[in-house]
C-alpha cells in the first residue's frame, strides 16, 4: 500500500455539485449516495471547497429555511489537496497531520485546480486489507 498512488486505489468516482446549488439538493443527494460530503465546483468546474454532512447540520440548526441556502455559504473553502501522484502513504500522513478524513486529488490547469478524485480515511483502510 504505501508506495500505491492515489489513482491506482481510488474505488468510487467523485461526487461534487455547483456552488450555488441549493442545499437541499446537496442533503438529498448526500443521503441518497451515502457519502460524508461532496466537492464545491465553480462554474468553470475548478475547485472552489467542500461541503460535508457536519456543514448541513449547521445550516439545519442555524437557518430556518436552511433548504434555499446555496451551498456557498455553509462550505469550507480550505480544502486539503494532492496531486494524482502522491502516494497512499502520504495521503495517510497527511489526514492524521489535518485531522481531517479526505482529501482532493486534484490536476492544475492554468493556475486553477480540477478536482479529479477524493481519497478518504475509508480508501485507506480498504487498501491497507487489499494489499
Amino acid at each position: 500500500m504505501p508506495h500505491r498512488t492515489v489513482l491506482e486505489a481510488k474505488r468510487l468516482g467523485i461526487f461534487s455539485c455547483h456552488i450555488d446549488a441549493p442545499l437541499e439538493e446537496v442533503a438529498r443527494r448526500i443521503a441518497e449516495e451515502d457519502i460524508s460530503g461532496m466537492v464545491v465546483v465553480d462554474q468553470e468546474g475548478f475547485l472552489a471547497g467542500v461541503i460535508t454532512r457536519i456543514d448541513l447540520l449547521r445550516a439545519y440548526i442555524s437557518v430556518p429555511n436552511w433548504r434555499k441556502e446555496q451551498v456557498k455559504t455553509f462550505m469550507s473553502s480550505r480544502v486539503i489537496t494532492v496531486g494524482s501522484d502522491a502516494t497512499l502513504l502520504e495521503v495517510a500522513k497527511i489526514l492524521l497531520e489535518h485531522h481531517v478524513h479526505r482529501v482532493v486529488v486534484v490536476r492544475e490547469e492554468d493556475g486553477h485546480q480540477r478536482p479529479i478524485a477524493v481519497i478518504g480515511d475509508t480508501d485507506l483502510v480498504y487498501n491497507m486489507m487489499h494489499s
